[in-house]
């Protein structure tokens, strides 16, 4: 599925194309799941620069080696079953040229379904809980997009590293529901108003991290809802409001922090720590620790129906293509 000028989820089509080489430090995955992800609508919308000729999106995605380019000895192999990130994207497709080190192996716990929706996702939930907002034991966490791929995984993971409570927001009571039952939030607010709502369950305290990938006024309004020390860590923009222009002595005057997580700056300039947080995250997801909830599942020619409902925040739990199957 390419796309060749930005736009709308009717710009995707299917296109054959040759089957890529890896060249040196990269795998060549057939592709059994890929992920569907916010991103993956920017890239389309064009937030990542005008296309190049007809260009396939995809961040995410789980499959088999089918063959490894120069330099890559052992690590992975052909015929390892992996969990990739791709940074460049390429998922939705056949196959796809994967750098080496982002291609983690899949646990034997976790087939190749789930494997499709977790690199991107657990790797962000796992690295900006433990690098950016620097979770502690004890910690409260109040997590926007509550009911979303990233969300339902921070939620789970944030138990395991030791919060004490963790509350979510979300757009609407239907998600708040599903969001409670699914994955075990203390409590889940919509999102109109959480200032106040978080400030009565937390007895005036506030909390000592956000996760925000919403951006604008929720996030102006997430430093009001922080205690002492607290940090906001942004690692999205999906409201695709205006950057903020935020003055620093509010930030000193009441003991705040802003912190950011950007994968894809990490893949660039720190990728032996993106591939640790992967690693981390995909082990706990084996020991049961985290579940990722993959309630939507399209085939790979319907991904603009699969764009349709994250665009419109329809949306909950994870979603992912179906391209070779398990």
């Amino acid at each position: 599925m390419a796309f060749s000028r930005t736009g709308g989820p009717e710009v995707l089509h299917l296109i054959d194309l040759p089957t890529p080489t890896p060249g040196p430090g990269e795998i060549l995955l057939r592709v059994a799941y890929a992920g569907v992800n916010y991103g993956e609508i920017q890239h389309r919308l064009g937030d990542f620069g005008e296309p190049d000729g007809e260009t396939v999106t995809g961040l995410e995605a789980a499959g088999v080696v089918a063959a490894v380019g120069e330099g890559v000895a052992g690590d992975p192999s052909v015929g390892d079953r992996v969990a990739a990130y791709l940074p460049d994207g390429g998922g939705y497709a056949e196959y796809a040229v994967v750098p080496a080190a982002f291609a983690f192996p899949l646990p034997d716990a976790l087939d190749l379904r789930t494997g499709g929706g977790a690199a991107l996702v657990l790797t962000t939930a796992y690295g900006v809980l433990a690098g950016a907002a620097r979770l502690a034991p004890g910690d409260t966490v109040l997590i926007h997009a509550a009911a979303g791929g990233v969300g339902g995984v921070a939620a789970q993971l944030a138990r395991t590293l030791g919060a004490r409570a963790v509350y979510g927001t979300v757009s609407t009571p239907e998600k708040a529901e599903y969001a409670r039952a699914a994955f075990g939030y203390d409590e889940v607010f919509v999102r109109d108003a959480f200032p106040q709502a978080v400030r009565a369950a937390t007895a005036g305290r506030g909390v000592d991290v956000v996760l925000d990938p919403v951006g604008g006024p929720t996030r102006q309004a997430s430093l009001d809802a922080l205690a002492p020390f607290g940090r906001v860590a942004v690692y999205g923009e999906a409201a695709r409001h205006p950057d903020l222009h935020l003055p620093v002595l509010p930030l000193w005057k009441n003991n705040r922090t802003l912190t950011g997580y950007n994968i894809g700056d990490l893949a660039r300039r720190a990728p032996e720590t993106l591939r640790a947080h992967a690693l981390n995250a995909l082990r706990l997801a084996a020991e049961g620790a985290v579940r990722l909830d993959i309630t939507e599942e399209y085939d790979l020619p319907d991904a603009a129906a699969a764009h349709h409902l994250l665009g419109e925040g329809r949306n909950k739990g994870k979603t992912v293509l179906r391209v070779g199957g398990a």
